[in-house]
């Protein structure tokens, strides 16, 4: 039974980095949204229990303890598992999943998901990356092109708090940047003789990054303190947020009711206005179930549960649940592969250090299959690396976390560069999540499935990601260069994208172009769950983007009475 009391203007579901924009757009804009996380509650630096320790301060060393690796069998294959981010990724008791391929699928289940988590490199991506589908009859094209996402990207930077330098790239477009952190001494070096060896054609520039370097006390946000604990959660709201950054702005309006322990499972659907009426929400402490009604609703909840909620949706209508109609939704997985690079030794430098520990390393932009460059396979990829007279891997955040107590109480050795790839993975239709009717979570809920795998153009494209990356050490002058080409499963780079993707036709996707459900237009989905194609840089600025575009276009057609 729905009450007045149960009925908002708008309901997001998911308070993670889209989730938190959402919350914060409509109710800046005048809406009353009610904000539904199915975790706890973690608040802004009260919360952050970790935030000012060393590896010393840990009863293992912030080591896995056998009995976390029994209780995690997922998180263990990689580096989350650890004493210092425990109880920040999801019980995988509680919430498992079914692998007829293995996949590796890190959660946040709690207020701000993984925007306490992310590796925080932010970058747009580039005009190519929208037409790229169209042009080699990959998948489906996508409904927009940078020129309607480029004012929307300027929106997000300015207000999140990007750092980086105007490079002036075609392949990596300019953003509205805080002055960027800098590169050390070698790694200087190191780009100016990448520059020279190949003839401008390679780059290796700062790692663009939400982490700020200048204060923003409109915000209460102070800039970076160069401690390298950003996965810990930030007392200082040095780097962008939901606790530090949407949040508060969006209670701040008065408009926002956030509800944590509130398990959506399926949207509402009335199939004589065609439009959804609100969501079904189990609280996963009491088991009680609470309808919630609204005039539009924002999934955020991540790529695979959003798509996950509208499989659980209008099932007496349409099988495979809402956005089903057009047989895309759940297919089209792509992540980021990597666990692919290389790494030498640089001689000299002994009388130069570097200064504290930046949140980011360097970033060497895609080069293959760009320009006159024809490779064997489509798209590229980036790398993220750095030097150090420490752990090269400190400073890419997806590498870095777990280092030996060691390395902390040393004197610093000889300086070591290093760098791994992230790859595009294409669209294919035949990679998909899906129901499992006989596995159910501990509160009796279908789980999903997953059948990824890499196909034949990541395989070859793996292996330019580890020539390239020795050719471009050596080039600059590094000694003892190794390539490596490790373990990678789908879901390690923590970018699951597609399931609920957008397009030109609703025979073919599950979103329009302006993120609304092709059948039900006053449901919007703008996490990852929504991305035609990969790209190969982060994608969590491309969310950022799109959901205050959505936003903005859901107000102004709810005032048109189009919704």
């Amino acid at each position: 039974m729905t009450t007045a009391q149960n009925h908002y203007d708008a309901i997001v579901v998911g308070s993670g980095i889209s989730g938190g924009w959402a919350a914060k757009e409509l109710t800046e804009k005048g809406l009353k949204v009610l904000l539904l996380e199915r975790g706890r509650n973690i608040e802004h630096i009260k919360d952050y229990t970790n935030a000012m320790k060393e590896a010393w301060d840990y009863p293992h060393r912030d080591r896995p303890t056998e009995q976390m690796k029994q209780d995690y069998p997922v998180l263990k294959r990689d580096y989350p598992l650890n004493e210092s981010t425990f109880g920040m990724w999801a019980n995988e008791k509680d919430s498992p999943y079914t692998e007829k391929k293995r996949f590796d699928w890190y959660r946040g289940y709690h207020m701000g998901g993984r925007s306490l988590l992310w590796g925080r490199q932010s970058y747009r991506l580039n005009e190519r990356d929208f037409t790229a589908n169209l042009e080699e009859s990959v998948a489906v094209d996508w409904p927009i092109r940078y020129a309607d996402l480029a004012p929307w990207y300027d929106y997000v930077e300015r207000f999140a708090g990007i750092s980086g330098n105007r490079d002036g790239l075609d392949v990596l477009p300019d953003g509205q940047y805080l002055p960027a952190f800098e590169l050390n001494i070698v790694e200087k070096d190191v780009a100016a003789r990448i520059k020279k060896a190949f003839g401008g054609s390679r780059q290796l520039i700062c790692g663009r990054t939400a982490n700020i370097t200048q204060p923003k006390p409109e915000q209460n946000r102070v800039n970076c303190q160069y401690r390298a604990k950003c996965w810990l959660g930030c007392p200082f709201g040095a780097y962008f947020s939901t606790q530090s950054s949407t949040l508060p702005v969006a209670m701040k309006t008065g408009n926002l009711t956030v509800r944590p322990f509130s398990i959506v499972t399926q949207v509402l659907y009335d199939k004589d206005k065609k439009r959804a009426r609100g969501v079904e929400v189990l609280d996963s402490e009491t088991n009680q179930t609470v309808e919630f009604t609204s005039k539009i609703i924002f999934l955020n909840a991540s790529a695979f549960n959003s798509t996950w909620i509208l499989m659980n949706s209008a099932t007496d209508i349409w099988e495979g649940g809402l956005g089903s109609s057009s047989n895309a939704l759940g297919r089209n997985v792509m992540d980021h592969h990597l666990g692919v690079g290389a790494y030498g030794e640089v001689e000299g430098y002994l009388d130069k250090y570097h200064f504290g520990r930046r949140p980011t390393g360097f970033y060497v932009p895609r080069f293959r299959n760009w320009g006159s460059d024809k490779r064997d396979y489509l798209r590229g990829f980036g790398y993220q690396g750095a030097a150090s007279r420490e752990n090269w891997r400190r400073d890419v955040a997806e590498l870095s976390i777990g280092a030996d107590l060691k390395a902390a109480l040393t004197e610093p050795g000889h300086w070591t560069i290093g760098m791994g790839g992230f790859g595009e993975m294409l669209p294919h239709h035949d990679n998909r999540i899906f129901l499992d009717p006989k596995v159910k979570d501990k509160w009796g809920l279908p789980v999903l499935a997953m059948d990824v795998e890499m196909k034949a153009n990541e395989l070859r494209m793996r292996k330019d990601m580890m020539q390239d990356a020795v050719e471009f050490f050596e080039a600059a002058g590094v000694k003892n260069v190794h390539g490596y080409n490790g373990d990678y499963a789908p879901g390690m780079g923590i970018h699951e994208m597609g399931t609920a993707r957008m397009g030109r036709d609703p025979k073919t996707s599950v979103l329009n172009a302006n993120n609304q459900v092709w059948d039900a237009p006053n449901v919007f989905v703008t996490d990852g769950a929504c991305m035609t194609s990969a790209s190969c840089v982060n994608p969590s600025l491309t969310y950022m983007a799109l959901t205050a575009r959505a936003a903005n276009f859901a107000v102004e057609a709810l005032k048109k009475g189009e919704l």
